[in-house]
């Protein structure tokens, strides 16, 4: 059910962490996501500005190229980067900076802003959005590893888990 907030003529941008959303999936339900679908009801009849995923690449990762391809098929814009691998073999993947100056940047040119990922992290942009640029800022995220007050900070939360036919299994 969609809120009565929603008008044809909101302008919306929509910034996708997969790497949260990809691990939300495949560790609560052993699946993985079913993007049309959630970019169908993310936009939800309004006008869609942007519409960007942000992906990490690894040069192990099998079918990671279809992925991508499948993501790109779904309306989205991919903004990558390569995994980084230190000496000491910890690894490093994190897209929360440039995501975050991403929508800073489209925000004028936006109604609404909708990130997709559960990462509290985010609650700084949310309150940015918010209160320093007037935008109406949507949540969507798996609700069981989504922070709490990440769902509290945003203008709507929307459980992903909700969405009909948004997990595929495997």
């Amino acid at each position: 059910m969609r809120p009565k907030e929603y008008y044809a003529d909101q302008r919306v941008g929509i910034f996708i962490d997969v790497q949260n959303l990809y691990h939300s999936a495949k560790n609560i339900y052993r699946g993985r996501v079913n993007y049309p679908e959630l970019m169908r009801y993310l936009i939800a009849g309004r006008k869609l500005i942007r519409a960007v995923a942000y992906v990490v690449k690894s040069e192990t990762a099998v079918g990671e190229g279809a992925f991508f391809d499948a993501l790109e098929k779904s309306g989205l814009e991919l903004r990558s980067k390569d995994l980084q691998i230190y000496p000491d073999g910890t690894k490093k993947a994190d897209w929360d900076v440039g995501m975050a100056i991403d929508a800073v940047r489209m925000a004028p040119f936006l109604d609404t802003v909708v990130l997709v990922t559960g990462d509290g992290d985010f609650i700084p942009l949310i309150e940015y959005l918010k209160w320093g640029s007037g935008k109406l800022v949507e949540v969507a995220a798996f609700r069981r590893s989504a922070s709490g007050k990440l769902q509290e900070a945003a203008d709507r939360f929307m459980n992903i888990e909700e969405i009909p036919r948004i997990i595929l299994r495997r």
